[in-house]
């Protein structure tokens, strides 16, 4: 028992987990500050700026519904924290993975946005209605490309078990090595560039259009989730990248890949306007579908 609340609560779990969140954020700002010719912030500033909002007051909407209003970054927090649970453990031992793992972390990576539309809905806001609006469209928009990307590693492996892919990957070389995989990887830095909601895929809460889409009525500690859970979501996405395409060498060979794959969800977001809703959704059943696609027939066939 006491394993198992050390493993959810402090190692892999939510310590751990909000610690490399805070760390990517960071990581995140500094890059954006270097590629704008600024200093940046301290190491520490991400830290800083939860505990903050942990000591201001939390406001509730007076039209909309209190408890779910709540519930939301609960619920969101939650998801992400178990998410990066399952792929740290799967990563520090990979024998130790359950099958299906992948199916249970593919549908876990969508009650993030979820719990964005409850709140929004929660919030009687309408520009959290217009995030929420947005945010159902992106999610509908980009999961069949994940879907399809995911099915590579799948048909590569033989598995939907993240552990067997980190060790296939390890016996026979990196899928990101074969045509099938680095077109998947690909497609996945798409769909996690909007997983994360960061530029061009920030519809959903546009700051200088809709004040912060779906979190525009959160204050103090709630809102204090949200943006932590964020920060978790920034370790979560290029890291579930690394283990479905690119899992070979040591912990500082992956902590590096982790790295250039959270620099380049950067730099796309510091690079490229803000996408309408219609044009990623566009977008991503368009080019992203027919990219994933043509991966899945390339690994099928051998390639």
């Amino acid at each position: 028992m006491t394993e198992i609340l050390v493993s959810y609560f402090i190692f892999p779990g939510f310590l751990f987990a909000a610690a490399a969140g805070m760390i990517a954020s960071w990581i995140d700002r500094k890059v954006t500050a270097r590629v704008q010719w600024r200093q940046g912030p301290p190491l520490m500033q991400p830290f800083y700026e939860i505990r903050k909002l942990f000591i201001k007051e939390t406001i509730l909407p007076a039209d909309g519904s209190p408890w779910l209003f709540v519930l939301a970054p609960f619920f969101y927090l939650a998801s992400i924290v178990l998410v990066a649970d399952i792929l740290f453990l799967a990563l520090m031992n990979p024998s130790l993975g359950f099958v299906g793992d992948l199916i249970v972390v593919f549908y876990l990576l969508a009650l993030p946005a979820v719990a964005s539309i409850m709140g929004a809905a929660a919030s009687g806001s309408p520009f959290a209605s217009i995030g929420a609006s947005r945010e159902i469209k992106l999610l509908l928009g980009y999961e069949v490309p994940l879907f399809a990307a995911l099915l590579v590693p799948v048909i590569k492996s033989g598995s939907i078990s993240l552990g067997d892919i980190i060790i296939y990957q390890q016996s026979y070389g990196a899928l990101a090595g074969s045509f099938s995989g680095i077109i998947a990887l690909i497609v996945g830095i798409m769909v996690v560039q909007a997983k994360m909601g960061l530029v061009p895929f920030d519809a959903a809460e546009a700051e200088t259009e809709i004040a912060g889409g779906c979190q525009v009525e959160y204050s103090g500690p709630l809102l204090a989730l949200w943006k932590l859970g964020k920060m978790i979501m920034l370790v979560v996405g290029p890291l579930f990248l690394v283990i479905m395409f690119w899992a070979t060498g040591g912990w500082l060979i992956l902590t590096l890949k982790y790295v250039a794959l959270l620099t380049v969800a950067i730099l796309i977001r510091n690079t490229n306007p803000r996408l309408r809703i219609d044009q990623a959704m566009r977008f991503f059943w368009g080019p992203m579908f027919i990219a994933a696609l043509v991966a899945v027939i390339a690994a099928w066939m051998g390639y």
